[in-house]
């Protein structure tokens, strides 16, 4: 299904004026970010609509069941990622077929009926591999409610999809020699539906030091257009970016600037938020803990917890360029010279 070999070009770099036939020499730090700067865009291009479209029907299909938390059609979920990084090639993070971090029933504190699990994906860095960048996506939904299955296209089946692309992406560079400089923890956790359980989970056991984890980027309900932009689709709201740390918040404006060009829109990250979104997805879990985090989201539309969240309403090309947009600024933080620093309070 996926080509994990992908050739890399030559970079040429002629900076022409338009008045006189020269030509300016570009430093050595110039060129060196041009060809990173290029190398990413190609792995960026290998995330596809037509993969995410296969995929996310499969995975908001009603074999799936809604994947409501400790059910068969979550079950089944969680074994289809499995199986899917294990096509790609791309390791546990426990180093072993495992790919479970598994929670016990009596976490979710009554609002599930059994145990659960998050699944957790692992690509290791060349440089600093104790360096961990986190991207997450949660993986459940709301399940079946008076025989209908919800199931969960948007919230949040397109932030699934767009992880494994762009696992598949940094894996790919990987195998062609250019992988990041820091490490990839990709986490789908479950029980955000019923309290974000699954990201607190992990933050209060960690496979990986959060004291080592550099920034969690959360992908959460990135297939839509809603009502405020119906005119305006070429946008995506940023959450919590600027709250711990500046970098990671320049990290998103410079990947937007040079690659991609979306309206950011601040408007859900403002403190007098009535929706309060910045506080209901799963990157709150690490940011409570000190790690800098920023939530990336199409925001709410009709079908929001409705059964026709169907994969259908997905504008997929608009999908793939917001993953493409996620994609750059992981590339960006897990290859940057220096780890992005806390330097505000969060408040």
């Amino acid at each position: 299904m996926r080509n994990l070999l992908l050739a890399i070009p030559a970079v040429c770099i002629i900076a022409c004026s338009s008045q006189k036939e020269t030509v300016t020499n570009p430093t050595k730090e110039e060129t060196t970010k041009t060809i990173v700067k290029s190398i990413a865009t190609i792995y960026a291009n290998t995330i596809t609509a037509a993969e995410m479209k296969t995929d996310l029907y499969i995975y908001a299909s009603d074999e799936f069941e809604g994947r409501d938390t400790g059910e068969p059609g979550q079950k089944k979920a969680v074994e289809f990622l499995k199986k899917e990084y294990q096509k790609m090639g791309i390791p546990s993070a426990y180093g072993t077929d495992n790919y479970f971090q598994n929670i016990p029933v009596a976490y979710f504190e009554g609002k599930a009926k059994n145990d659960s699990e998050n699944v957790l994906a692992f690509i290791e860095g060349s440089e600093k591999p104790d360096e961990i960048l986190v991207l997450s996506a949660h993986l459940d939904h709301i399940g079946q409610h008076d025989g209908e299955i919800y199931s969960g296209a948007d919230d949040d089946g397109s932030g699934t999809v767009a992880l494994l692309e762009i696992a598949e992406a940094f894996h790919k560079a990987k195998i062609a020699g250019h992988g990041p400089k820091r490490s990839i923890l990709i986490l789908h956790v479950t029980g955000e539906e019923k309290g974000l359980f699954g990201s607190r989970f992990y933050a209060e056991n960690p496979v990986f030091p959060l004291a080592n984890t550099i920034a969690n980027i959360n992908v959460d309900m990135i297939g839509r257009v809603d009502p405020e932009h119906k005119d305006a689709p070429n946008y995506v709201y940023v959450i919590g970016a600027d709250r711990l740390s500046t970098g990671l918040d320049a990290a998103v404006t410079k990947a937007n600037k040079n690659l991609i060009d979306f309206n950011l829109d601040y408007k859900y990250n403002d403190r007098n938020d009535p929706e309060r979104i910045y506080y209901r997805s799963d990157h709150y879990n690490f940011a409570k803990k000190g790690v800098p985090a920023v939530f990336f989201f199409s925001g709410i539309h009709e079908d929001y917890h409705q059964p026709t969240d169907t994969p259908d309403k997905i504008d997929y090309p608009l999908m793939t360029k917001r993953t493409k947009l996620i994609f750059h600024t992981a590339w960006e933080l897990a290859n940057s010279d220096e780890r992005i620093k806390v330097d505000r309070d969060g408040n």
